[in-house]
């Protein structure tokens, strides 16, 4: 259990096991993914996760008195196998994280995954992974500059058609990220100690090439992969790549929804053929201001991931 003070007031992050909590984790969902009940996960499943090795966090804001309100955040996750060169590994799937919508925008996203980490670094498990749309700069900001984690996979269709209001109508494409539990980036992220903020010059100074940027268009930007001298021809003498997205991909598919499915479209091609090279996703830069921007940091091969 760990108590916060937020800019919002003061919060209780704490395992959850009981039916009352979880059916609170249900209507937390119905709140941040409205549209479809059949996409909530139930109470039942979540207990069984809880009492089965899987991780279960709730945060509850606190009253002048120190007792805990309704829920407004959740995150869980459970024990899975992933397959490498030396056979079959033990990790842990994060599978969903959501906060009501007056909370947001407090840290608390960051807090529930910082207790998910430590409960999981307690449980001997070594690897994270889960998946977010690679096109949300929030998401992106905070699951690979804040909490270190790094992206290798890009993962076409993963929930098929989806129904909730934030995704109906575009491919469910994601990012499979790694949070590697003990790592030293990991650590130095989740340290007391703030880590120094890296903008745009930071890296062009350190060699860093833009290969796909709109300039502030809208529209995605003509070149593609294919188009003769996009990619390094030897990524080894190019360790640092930058690709621009959309800074409010929601606002943008709220908008016009056709656009959205053609960046979705162009930068799916862009990253999976960025992998395929051997690069890997390893920060996240977010330029505030009148005209904001969002760069993804990519970085060749595993020496980089310190």
């Amino acid at each position: 259990m760990r108590r916060l003070r937020l800019p919002k007031g003061e919060v209780e992050i704490r395992f959850l096991h009981t039916p009352d909590e979880m059916r609170q984790v249900e209507e937390v969902q119905r709140v941040v993914w409205p549209g479809s009940e059949t996409d909530v996960v139930p109470m039942h499943l979540l207990i069984t996760l809880a009492h089965n090795g899987g991780v279960v966090l709730g945060a509850f804001p606190l009253d002048g008195g120190g007792r805990p309100g309704p829920m407004v955040g959740f995150v869980y996750g459970f024990p899975g196998l992933v397959q490498d060169e030396g056979g079959w590994r033990l990790k842990h799937c994060s599978h969903q994280l959501g906060i009501v919508p007056e909370w947001r925008n407090q840290g608390l996203s960051y807090w529930l995954k910082r207790a998910q980490w430590q409960a999981v670094r307690h449980q001997g498990i070594d690897l994270i992974t889960w998946t977010y749309d690679p096109l949300l700069s929030r998401n992106a900001h905070l699951n690979i500059h804040k909490l270190g984690a790094v992206c290798r996979t890009y993962l076409r269709e993963v929930y098929g058609e989806m129904r909730d209001g934030l995704n109906v109508g575009l491919p469910s494409d994601r990012f499979q990220v790694e949070m590697w539990v003990n790592a030293p980036r990991v650590k130095r992220r989740l340290s007391a100690e703030p880590r120094k903020r890296l903008d745009l010059a930071h890296f062009l100074a350190a060699g860093a090439r833009i290969v796909m940027r709109p300039d502030g268009c809208p529209e995605p930007p003509e070149i593609t992969p294919e188009t003769p001298g996009a990619l390094p021809p030897a990524p080894q003498d190019q360790p640092l790549l930058l690709v621009e997205i959309p800074p409010d991909f929601l606002a943008l598919k709220a908008a016009d929804r056709d656009l959205a499915l053609r960046w979705r479209l162009h930068t799916r091609a862009w990253f999976e053929a960025l992998f395929a090279q051997g690069y890997w996703v390893t920060d996240f830069v977010y330029l505030p201001g009148q005209h904001p921007r969002s760069f993804y940091v990519l970085s060749y091969g595993e020496s980089t991931l310190g």
